[in-house]
């Protein structure tokens, strides 16, 4: 990340002060500590079971399919879900765990043996991305922080995990590790908070999807799938 200056900080401050009609206040100011916090007490002491129980139950409010599987059977169960949604081209990040949880068998093999297009997330082709991203029929993503209570993925974007996987393709397939499951929006919030104290890489892009695209604009009456992604399917995948 590039470290640049900061030029006439001071004299900018104090005329924004002066036409507050306030002081500059001096020093550091501290974060206040609220009496009442009723967002941390949501689905409080919620097991990763219950979580994935109100995730599916919120999944039906949102249109969106939800497969509980594991490691052993994530391929058969992933390959199941693409057919169901008529198979490729499918583009998916560059993302080591994928090779983890044995999926290059089915992406390098066993798809190009079908005639199933795929294409991996290379940030050297530039545009070429977003080209592939377009004529996909369906995304492939991770889902880094999973929001039960309203059913929502949380995806980091970077070079090798581009945001157009998500939404330009026609359905988006999110795979959901058991253990990125959170209550809600808080805890997600908590946790970027932990990573930047940490001194970790925060994404420049962070991204809450929260099943298909939908509107309510017109009289509020919902359409689902206004454009990408027309359908999304989270496979929860049980890693504890």
């Amino acid at each position: 990340m590039m470290t640049g200056t900061i030029q006439n900080r001071e004299s900018f401050l104090n005329t924004i002060a002066s036409s507050l009609g306030r002081d500059r206040h001096p020093g550091k100011i501290e974060r206040p500590v609220w009496k009442f916090q009723p967002q941390k007490d949501v689905l409080k002491g919620a097991t990763p079971d219950q979580l994935v129980e109100v995730l599916k139950t919120q999944c039906l409010r949102i249109h969106t399919s939800v497969v509980v599987t594991d490691q052993t059977g994530l391929a058969e169960t992933l390959a199941e879900t693409v057919a169901n949604y008529g198979g490729g081209p499918v583009v998916t990040w560059k993302d080591n765990r994928f090779s983890e949880w044995g999926l290059d068998p089915l992406f390098h093999n066993e798809w190009p043996e079908q005639d199933i297009e795929y294409y991996e997330w290379d940030h050297t082709k530039g545009r070429e991305n977003i080209r592939q991203a377009e004529k996909a029929n369906i995304g492939i993503t991770i889902s880094e922080i999973t929001l039960a209570e309203s059913g929502t993925v949380v995806l980091f974007s970077d070079q090798d995990k581009g945001r157009t996987v998500s939404f330009l393709p026609k359905s988006l397939i999110a795979l959901v590790p058991k253990s990125s499951l959170v209550p809600r929006m808080t805890q997600a919030a908590q946790k970027m908070r932990q990573m930047h104290l940490e001194g970790k890489q925060v994404a420049s892009c962070v991204n809450f999807i929260t099943g298909p695209s939908n509107s309510a604009d017109i009289e509020l009456n919902l359409v689902v799938g206004v454009h990408g992604p027309v359908k999304a399917t989270y496979i929860i995948i049980d890693d504890l």
